[in-house]
């Protein structure tokens, strides 16, 4: 139970790699993830809309994304015959309910994006041989 007394799988003294939760930040934690999630939330999209409405984004990286997507539930395809063949992908009932902790990080990062680039700035000052950001480690590696 967490403080608010609402249930968690979170272990308290377990392996924290394989609980659930990790599952959900992994889902979360890919950059294009939330943001493919995000630009679907209103209809479904053609890849090339999508990428219109993203922007900066590849047309590889967006198929993997969408392809990792429905993998997990999160989105559905749907292929339409003709010539040309026409794909269009939607979110399903399961991608539906990230979209509030989506909007949820989106806020936080409003609100303490600031904050958070004052801190790498500091970090970079303090250590100027170092200047670039430490690369986060893969899931799994050992440190």
């Amino acid at each position: 139970m967490t403080d608010a007394g609402e249930a968690t799988d979170m272990p308290s003294d377990g392996v924290l790699a394989d609980c659930r939760a990790r599952l959900a930040f992994d889902l979360l934690g890919n950059t294009w993830n939330p943001v493919v999630l995000w630009a679907l939330r209103h209809r479904p999209s053609r890849p090339g809309e999508l990428r219109v409405r993203i922007g900066g984004i590849s047309p590889k990286v967006l198929t993997e994304t969408l392809r990792r997507l429905e993998f997990n539930g999160l989105v559905a395809r749907r292929a339409y015959g003709g010539s040309p063949p026409r794909v269009d992908y939607e979110l399903t009932a399961l991608g539906r309910t990230l979209l509030p902790r989506i909007e949820a990080f989106g806020a936080w990062a409003h609100a303490h994006g600031d904050e958070v680039m004052a801190a790498q700035e500091n970090a970079c000052a303090a250590t100027p041989s170092t200047a670039a950001p430490p690369s986060p480690r893969p899931p799994g590696s050992s440190a």
